[in-house]
């Protein structure tokens, strides 16, 4: 089959690899009608992420049709449409009792190199390094799907894959960020970062009762993506009088946004500030991974007892996060990989009801063979890129 591998630092082909098959009676194999670039794929694409290797299939935003299942697999037949979980889940540890399903004890068979790292292991994921399982991916034509009988989730006839792809992460991802901030009904939500993940913030906050929405961000099109479809009023970082938190300031009358959602992560850009460019530095030259610009404005700028949510993906070590304005205000702090499993239902039926059309994210559709290229388009920002969908 073809499949997209990664071969190094902003090196990713598509290579012809050997098709999946069935490796334990608990496995499906889907074959891929719809798969995306994650913003967090970028991370891999960008070097950052740790525990990778030459010839790894990426891709952990996929949809297919069953085509094959194990003998303990009832719950699927061949030929159902199913959106996939990127966190996987065993469905019976203490974790997913709790349908906190992306802490699974048991879906990452390299547990011992997350804990080594972490102090304990995550869920694993599809397509994101072998610290976190080196399962490969869905930017494939097939895919071997661990723990079938709990993660994927049966679409309903009459919805394409264009309306229920993003089910498998950003959907679900944008909504628990919403719900991690805490929301109250009038409240006022910041959100950095107008990416995939940011925009479905946006739409959730929305949907938990924020009496106003906030986006931040400096690329163009995310901006007017926020207004438009997210009803948001936006502040462009690069060009805003003063600073994004004098800004803030004004717009709240001197309290700060009651909840900020950072959605940006590991790869935020600066604006020039000290902590800024010693971020920059530290990556360039290897001695660090993480850029947290917009965590430390989150944190500056939100309102004393308020909260912070951070969906966006962070890989290592911070540096110079403001811990004593995070005490001394009082703030609480939610992030995690996302519980998808939990949301699946719920989401879906907002789709099913058109209260959400999650496609309007999509900027690009391109076929599998032009995934390097879009890669790069998508990492770069460039041609009004936001969202790429490609078909195998």
């Amino acid at each position: 089959m073809k499949a997209l591998c990664w071969h190094g630092k902003s090196d990713v082909r598509v290579d012809t690899v050997a098709d999946p098959v069935i490796q334990n009676p608990r496995d499906a194999i889907i074959k891929v009608t719809a798969t995306a670039i994650c913003g967090s794929d970028l991370h891999l694409y960008d070097g950052y992420m740790p525990t990778m290797e030459a010839g790894d299939i990426l891709g952990h935003e996929f949809m297919g049709e069953v085509v094959e299942t194990g003998a303990a697999v009832t719950n699927l037949k061949k030929g159902d449409r199913v959106v996939v979980p990127f966190t996987m889940a065993c469905g019976s540890c203490f974790f997913c009792k709790k349908t906190l399903t992306s802490c699974c004890d048991n879906s990452n068979p390299n547990a011992k190199i997350a804990e080594a790292a972490m102090g304990h292991s995550p869920s694993g994921l599809f397509g994101y390094s072998h610290m976190l399982g080196g399962f490969p991916g869905g930017q494939a034509e097939f895919v071997r799907v661990p723990f079938a009988d709990v993660g994927p989730y049966k679409v309903p006839a009459g919805l394409p894959d264009e309306k229920v792809l993003f089910l498998t992460d950003i959907f679900p991802t944008g909504y628990m960020a919403a719900e991690n901030a805490e929301i109250e009904p009038g409240d006022t939500v910041a959100v950095w970062g107008c990416g995939p993940v940011g925009q479905f913030a946006i739409k959730s906050a929305w949907m938990f009762g924020a009496g106003r929405v906030i986006a931040i961000d400096t690329v163009p099109e995310r901006l007017r993506l926020a207004e438009t479809h997210g009803k948001a009023e936006t502040i462009d970082f690069m060009n805003v009088e003063g600073s994004v938190y004098d800004r803030l300031q004004e717009m709240t009358k001197g309290r700060g946004p009651d909840r900020c959602i950072d959605a940006v992560g590991a790869e935020a850009h600066g604006t020039g500030s000290i902590p800024a460019v010693l971020d920059k530095m530290k990556t360039v030259i290897g001695i660090g991974t993480d850029r947290p610009a917009s965590l430390r404005q989150a944190i500056m700028c939100c309102r004393k007892a308020g909260t912070v949510s951070v969906p966006g993906v962070y890989v290592g070590f911070l540096d110079k996060v403001p811990m004593g304005a995070f005490v001394n205000k009082g703030l609480t702090m939610k992030s995690g990989q996302t519980h998808v499993h939990r949301y699946l239902k719920p989401l879906m039926e907002k789709i099913e009801k058109g209260e959400i059309d999650p496609s309007f994210l999509i900027t690009h559709r391109l076929p599998l063979a032009e995934a390097p290229a879009a890669y790069k388009t998508f990492r770069d920002k460039q041609d009004g890129c936001i969202k790429v969908v490609l078909r195998p």
